[in-house]
């Protein structure tokens, strides 16, 4: 079995651990089973220096966990139906995280299908769901993955915890672009549906992979 990533990894800028998140498994081992999702496509958010970010007012009782040690999840609800997940880096008392975006299935799948497909009925959806749509954007991740707030705080880097984050796979990536010598090549752009520090290219995604999600500029919600 592959090692988990060390909490080393996490200990610097979230700006440089989102690029080498890309390709990282995130996996959750509930009484369901194990889901297993290998990320590609994430966010950067750095703390009070950054107004798009949840701890630019300073700690609050929602966003505690980041100020907390790296390499811990830090899930928040949104829109009263979502929850999304984070990762936070840097040491303890600086707050800086990694949103997870989107990623491709890499183990039970039949599972995650499930859930996703219960989250439809339950919208007035049609259940059937594509194979890229499974994790593809932060809500569907989570719901996956079977990610709320009782993983708030979980520590992704320690084998007793049932949410983990493992390292890249070094086998080939279905749909990724590649450098010369077998790289996935990595794209960078603004941030998704933010109305704050937009233009900040922190959004890192695998070139060409189909679970990317669709990129939709800040569009302010009608009362």
């Amino acid at each position: 079995m592959t090692d988990l990533l060390a909490r080393e990894f996490f200990d610097r800028p979230s700006d440089e651990v989102a690029p080498a998140l890309l390709g990282c498994v995130l996996e959750h081992e509930t009484a369901e089973g194990l889901v297993a999702v290998a990320l590609t496509e994430v966010e950067a958010y750095a703390g009070e220096t950054d107004p798009a970010s949840h701890a630019y007012r300073g700690m609050t009782g929602r966003n505690a966990v980041m100020f907390g040690p790296p390499g811990h999840a830090y899930v928040y609800f949104t829109y009263g139906m979502h929850f999304c997940v984070n990762v936070v880096c840097m040491p303890e008392g600086v707050a800086r995280a990694v949103l997870l975006r989107a990623g491709r299935v890499v183990a039970g799948e039949s599972v995650a299908r499930r859930r996703r497909a219960s989250r439809r009925a339950d919208s007035g959806q049609p259940s059937v769901i594509g194979e890229r749509d499974l994790a593809r954007g932060p809500a569907r991740l989570c719901q996956a993955l079977a990610i709320d707030r009782t993983q708030n705080g979980a520590d992704l880097c320690s084998p007793a915890s049932e949410l983990r984050l493992r390292p890249a796979d070094t086998g080939p990536q279905a749909g990724a672009a590649r450098e010369p010598g077998g790289v996935p090549a990595i794209e960078a752009g603004p941030r998704v549906g933010i109305s704050a520090a937009a233009d900040i290219p922190w959004r890192f995604w695998l070139a060409d992979d189909p679970t990317v999600s669709a990129y939709r500029p800040y569009k302010r919600r009608s009362r």
